[in-house]
């Protein structure tokens, strides 16, 4: 069984026969919460996918410290999910899910038929609130790096975003319901690609989004026969992406 996974910036420089020194609330969650002692082994990762493991070796005061036994370099293609804010919390189970399938970035996404909105204040609540969710599903499915959650956009916001990351050579897939190419149709020259996929709310995204994020250079594709909710549709692809660029 793999090691559990706990998030410590210092491994970054860590080398095999060093010391890690973890602290603060992940230190705490080990110790406090899941009674991890002495001898046990552990992951520490930076978050950008430098991994370091290797057993406990001492517990301190709101510290432990890992001696390093191996080191290694996830290199988890790049994904970014632009997820539309949703109803009944299916945005937040669309990015928990994304996370644990190896997306390494999420926008938060005001569209136009976007019932939940985040305004003010509730656009920082809203975001920490995404940060804390990704972060225990990165924990959780013991991956290296760790997805950035960035501000919310309008769809004015990401048209521009849009247009930049096609032109930096990104691919950007837009998943709607009635697109005549599908997914899995897709041909790739480099597996690496970074690739931008765009999920809409509960009511699907408007006409006129669709056709201003294809004239930014996004391309209209179909997942499946079927429709599927927002908080299921980004993971489908991120899965269905993974198998067609043979990077699982």
């Amino acid at each position: 069984m793999t090691a559990p996974v706990f998030l410590c910036p210092a491994v970054s420089d860590a080398v095999i026969g060093s010391l890690v020194v973890l602290d603060g609330a992940e230190a705490r969650h080990a110790t406090t919460v899941q009674r991890r002692a002495v001898g046990e082994r552990l992951d520490l990762v930076d978050g950008h996918g430098r991994r370091a493991g290797g057993p406990i070796v001492e517990i301190g005061e709101g510290s432990l410290t890992v001696a390093v036994e191996e080191t290694a370099c996830d290199e988890d293609p790049a994904i970014t999910l632009v997820q539309a804010l949703a109803k009944n919390a299916r945005d937040e189970q669309a990015i928990e899910s994304a996370t644990e399938l190896g997306v390494t970035a999420v926008v938060p996404w005001a569209a136009a038929r976007s019932i939940v909105q985040w305004r003010g204040p509730k656009a920082d609540k809203g975001r920490a609130r995404w940060a804390s969710l990704v972060l225990a599903a990165m924990k959780q499915s013991r991956r290296a790096v760790l997805p950035e959650v960035e501000p919310l956009v309008t769809t004015r916001d990401l048209v521009s975003r849009v247009r930049g990351a096609v032109a930096a050579g990104a691919r950007v897939l837009v998943l709607h319901e009635v697109a005549a190419t599908p997914l899995t149709s897709l041909t790739w020259a480099d597996h690496a690609q970074p690739v931008t996929l765009v999920v809409g709310p509960e009511g699907g995204i408007a006409d006129d989004e669709v056709e201003a994020l294809v004239g930014a250079g996004a391309e209209a594709v179909l997942l499946g026969p079927h429709v599927l909710r927002a908080s299921s549709a980004g993971p489908a692809a991120i899965a269905a992406l993974a198998a067609l660029r043979r990077t699982w």
